[in-house]
């Protein structure tokens, strides 16, 4: 069994060492589909990027929300710590600065104005 917190000593996907872990791997899929009607509260969209690996089952959650006549585009991952997935995402995907928001379900440091996340440490 996953657990969504854990306690050690873990290498992060930026390369960072941590004592805790949030792995998003332990939301079932009803949570992501929860998590994604918050988010559809907030935002409208016509596309979602999903970051492998973490953020694309978040992403299928989101499509069920997404529609042709909006020009937003969302990037989503599970967990932010530097920020640096994101940003790369934003440029390889070639979306618009203005039409372009980031979605994280849980941030490990305070985000970047165009990134929204749903839970916070900072």
């Amino acid at each position: 069994m996953v657990s969504l917190f854990n306690f050690g000593w873990f290498k992060l996907h930026s390369g960072r060492r941590s004592s805790f872990k949030i792995d998003c791997d332990a939301l079932s899929d009803d949570d992501l589909t929860n998590l994604a009607k918050v988010v559809s509260r907030h935002f409208k969209f016509g596309n979602v990027i999903g970051i492998a690996t973490g953020g694309l089952r978040f992403a299928d959650a989101l499509r069920h929300y997404q529609t042709d006549l909006h020009p937003n585009t969302l990037i989503v991952d599970d967990v932010l710590t530097t920020g640096k997935s994101m940003e790369e995402a934003k440029v390889s995907s070639g979306c618009d600065p203005q039409y372009c928001w980031g979605i994280v379900i849980s941030a490990r440091r305070k985000c970047p104005i165009w990134i929204w996340p749903i839970f916070t440490l900072d």
